[in-house]
């Protein structure tokens, strides 16, 4: 349990300080990977959601045996937004820098994975 609530912390955490900063460089992320980008509505409302789900991890942390159900969506809010940016780079939708920055995801994915296995043991078994 104790590696659960360290992962999902450090999720929640390092989510937060890699997307607050975004919400002041949209112009700077346009010049970097033109063109600009045209739709607010959709890069502040990604923001949003994806602020919201650092949140989520933060609350897992807290009691990961309570809210290991919650860790099956946290892992596909890692592993469908990884497969998304790779579907988009096989499509010339991004460049290599825009895919690069997954791999942080990648490994919290992957270090999700474990701690829903870890924390597994905790659930008592039903009787039959």
């Amino acid at each position: 349990m104790k590696f659960a609530k360290i992962v999902f912390t450090i999720a929640g955490v390092w989510g937060l300080l890699v997307l607050i900063p975004m919400y002041f460089l949209r112009d700077r992320i346009g010049e970097q990977y033109p063109p600009p980008i045209a739709h607010a509505d959709f890069y502040y409302g990604f923001l949003a959601v994806t602020l919201v789900w650092q949140i989520a991890f933060l609350v897992i942390a807290r009691d990961p045996v309570r809210f290991r159900p919650m860790m099956v969506p946290a892992m596909l809010e890692k592993f469908v937004y990884i497969a998304s940016m790779f579907v988009l780079f096989g499509l010339g939708e991004l460049q290599a820098g825009q895919v690069a920055v997954t791999a942080p995801d990648f490994v919290l994915g992957v270090l999700f994975v474990a701690a829903f296995a870890k924390t597994r043991g905790f659930f008592p078994t039903r009787a039959s």
